[in-house]
């Protein structure tokens, strides 16, 4: 029995999502996401919940179940506050500046490293 998968997903304030087949898709005000839940794997709406259960008591379906509630957990978190990655970068001669929207990594290679 999965400790993550049993227990349902609340939808957020300012979240809607709906539950079409074994699609999931959330609204929110940073956008729209869609999940496509694995067939082993089955997804229903619950009031404002979504639950998350295997179709059968097979390993790979009870493996994909915990997996699959992270995910929708993911999205709706996605769509409601968007995702951010902190950096820290340390020792001497290594160092980062932004170029308009791309940032510029100096980090001990031949050549910069640039991510748009």
């Amino acid at each position: 029995m999965s400790r993550i998968g049993k227990k349902p997903v609340s939808l957020p304030q300012g979240v809607s999502a709906t539950v079409n087949g074994q699609t999931v898709t959330a609204k929110g005000p940073k956008g729209e996401l869609k999940f496509v839940v694995n067939d082993e794997v089955l997804v229903k709406m619950e009031g404002s919940e979504i639950a998350v259960e295997p179709r059968d008591q097979s390993k790979t379906a009870r493996s994909k179940w915990g997996m699959s509630r992270t995910q929708i957990v993911n999205i709706l978190q996605g769509v409601k506050d968007g995702f951010e990655k902190k950096l820290e970068i340390t020792g001497v001669g290594y160092r980062a500046a932004m170029q308009g929207k791309n940032l510029q990594l100096a980090l001990g290679f031949s050549h910069d490293v640039v991510y748009e």
